[in-house]
């Protein structure tokens, strides 16, 4: 539920907030690399051609300014090292408390173009961070910050574990298409952009609320530094020079200049020294000049370090300190600043702070916007930042995508379900039920496909399972249509059981009621060959009802029997009916793995396939595969030299060689003439299907099969294990379709589920508990059966890491062959007993998946035997015992 509860606000909240944070993740790409991009475009403002003379100082340019501009109010002045970069004045400017930097010529002090594009990366900012709407906006960006953490978060935890290697993590899948396609690129591209959108989002988040900026630094344990509103002038200045100052280089400084008395005459000729009274400390334009020079004399002289720009900021105090900020050579961001203080009055430097010294966290909280750039940990980090960044309408579109997709869905299922309540209905005719008795869904499916062709020729239909047939029913309807599997060794479906035992047991009058029986079953099984629909019929008959014609057999939904199920009705009802099939249109999957499950085992080889689509595929757990098998080519190659055909020789209606036309086809059917091959062709049925239950979902991103080689009588692979497991290599095509299977489909909610599976029936019980540990359900208890632990314990890896992680609560083994007596799943059942009975009282859902002959059979009477048959009857009738045996 918690999972659930996380997925609902994830993509709420992703095609809500999607939106703004798309523009914030642009605009902070963008803005991220200002510098480097503002002194791209305005080269005549940040360098200047290098002169054989040195630059001039800070007191120099202040006395030229002083001079030429007496209007303008300095707060600080940085000189570079490299000959080639420009100076910075850094001017009081109303309404901005980090001023206007002047870029001036550092040999002649004259003034350098204006910097062009600082305006538009003061909109981006501006938008980035307020969306240019003020506090509003600036409310409205804190909290989808926020939101963006819960992304990040949540994602993840709704990723994890559906898959365990990092390769399936971080590895795009360009191949898939559809749906399929979107959700690897939302899901794998927020994997990687993770921890990018943590650091960018904790560090965003200082500038929106103050109490998180607080507890930032409580967390990394750094002392909050005092806010000094009326020096905030004096001190953001240096941090803007460094933002659009020149370029660290690898040339020094050094501290050799001469004819500083002249400059001071010179302020002194223009402005004569005014006194300054005792209320003001502010000092005269000549003390200022004498403090910068003697500053920058003594600093250079004592600092005893290289470095790219040095700024001095103006003194405001006559208490003979100038505030000194230097970057290194090699800084390690653009914010990476030394400071200094430096008493000109006695001539040396009171205080050194430099960067390099720092704590990794007092870096961290001094340097939140080189974080929260990238820059902080080096260009490489910054440019993938500004990728991730970048980046976010990815997820917002993406997942729109996905809703809307999942949104189509639900209508299309929707309108299916409603689809036959659209049609007119003729008033006069009389009403039909159909009933279906079903295992694993293709009897529902005839059902609705056959009430569909009713429905459209203005037949008023009823569709119902059996196990929800009434005696009222029976008693209303006076035509009924009975669609009945027969299941394992001549047994009605679980779900049929209850009708066959209360319902079927009883002598009614039925005299009024008239029937048809469509029984599906296999002809694997001769014995029991659509046993339960005969049966169904002959219990009609005695009944007194009339047959509208005889019980139709279908073996393995063969299309010629369904076909004749149509035209008995069509004849019986004298009503124009639309075909009504099951569908045999496959899709294309690739066969991209296939490994032993068993190496040594005393059993039969048995494998683990993964197939991937070639198209959106879509699942759920229990649901089953249905795989169309083909010949081998040496097979094929036999029966043409047989008939003396040559495999080149083409068919004209399929446009293909003989040998391609033959794969799937029945070699073994009579064959009445060769001497046309598309003939020939017509004349050989199918090779039959062969249907498996999946052991994977969706999410992890392949179809995965447990296919176990089984032998003929004549000691040849069997039809689908043998093409699965033996003829199909890596790569080729496989030919397959999904077929749903809501009788084994999973439980909705947290109950609990008790699996019981022996040999390659973990397949089922694979999807169903894989799906269930997405949902962050942890009460899952398995029991599993096979020979020798050494050797037959499939999944071992798998099962033993939901045991670790606590997602399988109870994991009961039964390796028969490890001990003298054998010992199988029910007897671990048997033991059990009064854990079984807790888990029921607690309403655990039984499912149930593998052979049906021993396993299922000895399963199914333990349960009786622990919970009694009127129990176990209930939980078949509410769902709460499914079985998906074969």
């Amino acid at each position: 539920m918690l999972k659930k509860t996380f997925f609902q606000m994830h993509w709420f909240l992703g095609i809500t907030a999607g939106l703004i944070l798309s523009l914030m993740g642009v605009t902070g790409a963008i803005y991220s690399y200002d510098q480097q991009i503002l002194k791209l475009i305005n080269p005549e403002s940040y360098t200047v051609q290098a002169e054989n003379t040195r630059k001039l100082s800070p007191a120099e340019l202040y006395q030229h300014f002083h001079i030429h501009d007496p209007a303008l109010k300095i707060n600080s002045i940085t000189v570079a090292a490299s000959p080639t970069a420009s100076s910075v004045v850094n001017i009081v400017k109303k309404g901005d408390k980090h001023g206007l930097n002047l870029m001036v010529n550092p040999y002649t002090a004259e003034k350098l173009p204006e910097i062009k594009g600082q305006e538009f990366f003061k909109f981006i900012k501006n938008l980035h961070r307020t969306l240019t709407v003020g506090p509003v906006g600036k409310q409205i960006t804190g909290a989808c910050t926020l939101i963006l953490i819960f992304f990040a978060l949540s994602g993840l935890y709704l990723r994890w574990p559906k898959v365990h290697t990092w390769k399936q993590w971080l590895s795009f899948k360009p191949q898939l298409q559809g749906r399929n396609f979107i959700w690897n690129l939302h899901a794998v591209a927020g994997t990687w952009v993770f921890v990018f959108y943590i650091v960018i989002a904790s560090t965003g988040l200082t500038w929106s609320y103050s109490w998180w900026k607080n507890g930032m630094y409580t967390l990394m344990g750094v002392e909050k530094p005092l806010e000094n509103k009326k020096n905030e002038s004096a001190r953001d200045p240096a941090e803007k020079h460094t933002e659009h100052g020149s370029a660290p280089t690898q040339h020094t400084q050094r501290s050799d200049h001469a004819g500083n008395a002249v400059i001071s005459d010179s302020i002194a000729a223009k402005k004569p020294r005014e006194d300054r009274t005792e209320k003001s400390d502010a000092l005269s334009p000549v003390e200022i000049h004498r403090a910068l020079n003697q500053t920058w004399l003594g600093f250079n002289a004592q600092m005893g370090r290289e470095y790219s720009t040095l700024t001095l900021n103006l003194p405001k105090k006559d208490d003979g300190k100038v505030e000194v900020s230097f970057v290194d050579v090699i800084p390690q961001h653009e914010r990476a600043r030394n400071k200094a203080v430096y008493n000109y009055q006695s001539a040396h430097i009171e205080k050194m702070e430099l960067y390099a010294d720092k704590k990794l966290n007092e870096k961290v909280m001094s340097s939140i916007l080189p974080v929260h750039r990238g820059s902080f940990f080096g260009p490489l980090y910054q440019f993938f930042a500004m990728l991730s960044a970048l980046s976010m309408p990815l997820f917002f579109v993406t997942g729109w995508m996905l809703y809307l997709k999942r949104r189509k869905q639900k209508q299309l299922t929707l309108v299916a379900k409603q689809k036959g309540l659209m049609s007119e209905v003729d008033p006069d005719a009389t009403p039909w039920l159909i009933t279906y008795a079903t295992q694993t869904g293709v009897s529902e499916q005839l059902a609705w496909g056959t009430a569909s062709s009713l429905q459209e020729a203005q037949q008023s239909v009823t569709v119902k399972p059996i196990q929800k047939l009434t005696l009222s029913d029976l008693q209303k309807f006076e035509k009924v249509l009975f669609i009945a599997s027969t299941y394992g060794t001549g047994e009605a479906p679980d779900l049929a059981s209850s009708f066959s035992k209360n319902i079927m047991s009883q002598s009614l009058d039925l005299s009024h009621l008239k029937f048809a029986v469509l029984a599906l079953g296999s002809m694997d099984y001769p014995e029991t060959f659509c046993f339960f629909g005969h049966y169904l019929h002959r219990w009609l008959e005695e009944n007194q009802a009339t047959a509208l014609f005889e019980t139709i057999e279908v073996d393995n939904s063969n299309a010629k029997a369904i076909q004749l199920w149509n035209e008995k009705l069509a004849t019986v009802s004298q009503l124009k009916l639309k075909s009504s099939n099951i569908e045999h249109t496959f899709d294309q999957w690739t066969l991209t793995q296939r490994t032993l499950l068993n190496p040594n085992s005393l059993g039969a080889p048995a494998f683990n396939l993964e197939l991937q689509a070639q198209h959106e595929a879509q699942w759920q757990a229990g649901d089953i595969a249905i795989v169309q098998p083909g010949n081998s080519l040496e097979r094929i190659q036999v029966f043409l030299d047989q008939h003396q055909i040559d495999a080149d020789a083409h068919v004209d209606s399929l446009n293909q060689s003989i040998q391609h036309a033959l794969w799937n086809k029945n070699l073994a059917s009579d064959i009445e003439s060769v001497t046309n091959l598309d003939l020939l062709v017509n004349q050989l049925p199918d090779l039959p299907i062969r249907e498996y239950s999946i052991a994977s979902i969706p999410t992890q991103q392949v179809l995965r099969l447990v296919v176990r080689q089984k032998m003929d009588n004549s000691g040849e692979l069997g039809l689908g294990s043998g093409w699965l497991t033996h003829h199909t290599q890596l790569r080729d095509k496989i030919h397959l379709r999904i077929r749903t299977n809501p009788n084994f489909h999973l439980i909705d909610d947290n109950r609990p589920i008790i699996c019981i599976g022996n040999g390659t029936g973990i397949a089922g019980l694979l999807s169903l508990m894989s799906a269930r540990i997405r949902q962050g359900y942890t009460e899952n208890w398995l029991i599993f059966g096979e020979r020798q632990q050494a050797h037959d314990f499939f999944y071992k890896e798998t099962i033993q890491a939901w045991q670790n992680t606590a997602m399988l609560k109870r994991c009961d083994l039964a390796f028969s062959r490890d001990q003298a007596e054998k010992i199988y799943v029910h007897h671990k059942l048997r033991e059990q007993a009064d854990e079984l009975k807790s888990w029921i009282e607690q309403g655990a859902v039984i499912y149930v998946c593998g052979s049906i002959q021993g396993m299922a059979s000895d399963v199914d009477a333990t349960l009786i035997e622990i919970l009694g048959a009127d129990v176990v009857d209930q939980l078949r009738h509410d769902g709460r015992y499914r079985r998906d045996v074969y």
